[in-house]
């Protein structure tokens, strides 16, 4: 079976188990989303999510992490790993946002790159998620590992499995698609051990690297 054959059934049949995919980090503005998936990295969203739900309400906005005291603000996010950098980074990047873009996340990869730690992945989950803007396709360590599993792409490098994703998937399905894989691999195609006998695509996998 072609890769475009088994990305259209992996499509179809995540809207039939996750018709309602959504990124499992919580946040009600986009820069929280944005804030949030800077400190998903290494994490699980899980803790992420529990950080989160005291450090958002601490510091309302770009303004306020910009200005904290780097001490607390590490103290404050340090369950999330890496935490000296992670700090360094949303700082910069909410001191960037604000000089360059009057504290408002920007609508556009191009712009959304140029902030202090943000990368494809980093900008695609804010657009995708917070705008449903399918600026591309969210690529994870979930993402990745489905569609090498799969057979949808040869790569390793995020940037090239996004590529391949994006010839693939029609573009309207983007926002759906990212998500919704990252579930899959979470919960079922998970890097050791993976639940095949569970796989909603179990008849078309050829389990690579499994």
């Amino acid at each position: 079976m072609k890769p475009a054959e088994k990305a259209a059934l992996l499509l179809e049949r995540l809207r039939t188990k996750y018709p309602d995919a959504r990124y499992e980090l919580n946040w009600s503005t986009p820069y929280e989303l944005l804030v949030a998936t800077i400190l998903a990295a290494q994490c699980t969203d899980e803790r992420v999510n529990k950080v989160t739900a005291v450090v958002f309400p601490k510091y309302p906005g770009p303004q306020a992490i910009a200005d904290a005291d780097t001490a607390e603000l590490e103290e404050d996010l340090k369950p999330t790993g890496f935490f000296k950098q992670k700090t360094k980074t949303v700082q910069a990047m909410s001191r960037a946002l604000l000089a360059d873009f009057d504290g408002e996340v920007p609508r556009t990869i191009e712009e959304l790159v140029k902030l202090p730690g943000v990368a494809r992945k980093t900008a695609n989950v804010v657009l995708n998620t917070a705008f449903d803007i399918a600026s591309g396709v969210i690529v994870d360590t979930h993402v990745s590992r489905v569609s090498q599993r799969l057979g949808l792409t040869k790569h390793d490098k995020p940037e090239a499995i996004e590529q391949d994703l994006m010839k693939l998937v029609p573009q309207d399905a983007w926002t759906f698609f990212g998500p919704a894989t990252v579930l899959h691999g979470r919960y079922t195609c998970v890097a050791k051990k993976p639940k095949c006998d569970e796989c909603l695509v179990k008849d078309i996998c050829p389990r690579i690297g499994v």
